[in-house]
């Protein structure tokens, strides 16, 4: 199948708002990480004019690897000539967050740890905002 880093964002970002508002907390912090990874990929891949290679396929928080989905998003974006509209914030709000955790009991869950992933989802969406009014998408 085609990816479509994009459509994948909206979806995640969609899905992970229901399961925010039922109390699911796992399934909701699972997808708000992927939804930011998405949209990032998908912006990224505008600032780059082409699709990621496989270094740069990488999940939003992965520090056993050089870099990220964030870092990535990072460098990229401060190369580009529209890159100012993009405010990235100073730490990754995913640095807890691993994808891997969909494997944890959801006891280990809570509001608590899923706003600041739900925050900076929610700040990716921003970005796919802005660079869609930006005509880069």
């Amino acid at each position: 199948m085609n990816e479509d880093f994009l459509d994948a964002h909206e979806r995640h970002w969609d899905d992970a708002e229901r399961l925010y508002a039922a109390g699911r907390w796992a399934n909701a912090d699972h997808l708000y990480g992927l939804a930011a990874e998405c949209g990032l990929k998908g912006v990224t891949e505008r600032f780059k004019a082409a699709p990621l290679d496989g270094k740069e396929r990488r999940h939003i928080m992965e520090a056993h690897k050089p870099s990220n989905a964030w870092d990535i998003f990072e460098s990229y974006r401060s190369g580009a000539i529209m890159g100012s509209h993009f405010v990235v914030p100073p730490v990754n709000p995913f640095t807890n967050w691993d994808v891997s955790q969909r494997y944890a009991h959801q006891s280990r869950f809570d509001q608590a740890r899923v706003d600041p992933h739900r925050q900076g989802a929610e700040r990716v969406m921003e970005f796919v905002i802005t660079a869609n009014l930006l005509g880069l998408l």
